[in-house]
């Protein structure tokens, strides 16, 4: 199965996508959008999505965006079994408690702290802004406390998506080894990824953002 996915290489969500689709066995046909020169802004892409974010998908005329929605639909549309995005009812509230988390706590704070900075518009962290981001790992520090993946004993849909951003905060300079059970679980997902791209997708897309990021600072 071939899926239309339109994308940028640094993007944490996209990452997250990608990643995920290797999990799956989904090929993404990549569509790069340049956000940059405005082609989320074209009469065609707003036509598809009148929201104009990446990433977003075109499943033979069915579109969807935002990540964590897209790794929810992948899995169970393609996935063989549910084990990614369980369909039990307790099993499946906590891998989405834990994307909210990161959608609506952990990332967003991590581009209210660095965003400003990559995006040309500062030269310096904010303190509040790291506080805050402090906070948030402490709180999936304690999530992470009695659980070897983020929800629960295996790995799921918010691994993918958890994993992108903390990888992100890193890639900006945050010391991800302060946190003791999100370093372990971190290094758990490092491993578990490898095969899903995680070198390849992961790694490189954040090495642009943090290069960026560095080059903004001086």
């Amino acid at each position: 199965m071939t899926v239309d996915f339109y994308y940028l290489p640094p993007s944490p969500p996209c990452r997250a996508v990608m990643m995920l689709a290797k999990a799956v066995g989904v090929h993404l046909n990549l569509k790069t959008v340049d956000l940059l020169k405005g082609e989320h802004m074209t009469p065609e892409f707003a036509k598809m999505n009148p929201q104009h974010v990446i990433p977003t998908i075109d499943d033979n005329g069915f579109v969807l965006w935002e990540s964590r929605p897209i790794m929810g639909y992948l899995v169970s549309k393609y996935a063989k079994n549910d084990a990614l995005y369980p369909k039990d009812p307790k099993k499946k509230g906590i891998v989405d408690q834990k994307l909210f988390f990161d959608n609506g706590t952990l990332y967003e704070r991590i581009m209210r702290c660095y965003g400003p900075i990559l995006r040309g518009k500062s030269k310096e962290i904010q303190k509040a802004d790291l506080e805050a981001l402090e906070n948030a790992f402490e709180t999936l520090d304690t999530f992470l406390q009695d659980s070897r993946f983020a929800a629960g004993p295996d790995m799921t849909i918010a691994d993918f998506s958890l994993v992108a951003s903390v990888s992100t905060a890193e890639g900006f300079g945050f010391d991800v080894g302060r946190y003791e059970y999100v370093n372990t679980w971190y290094n758990l997902c490092k491993r578990a990824m490898q095969k899903f791209g995680y070198e390849e997708v992961n790694v490189a897309g954040g090495k642009i953002l943090g290069d960026v990021f560095r080059a903004n600072l001086e």
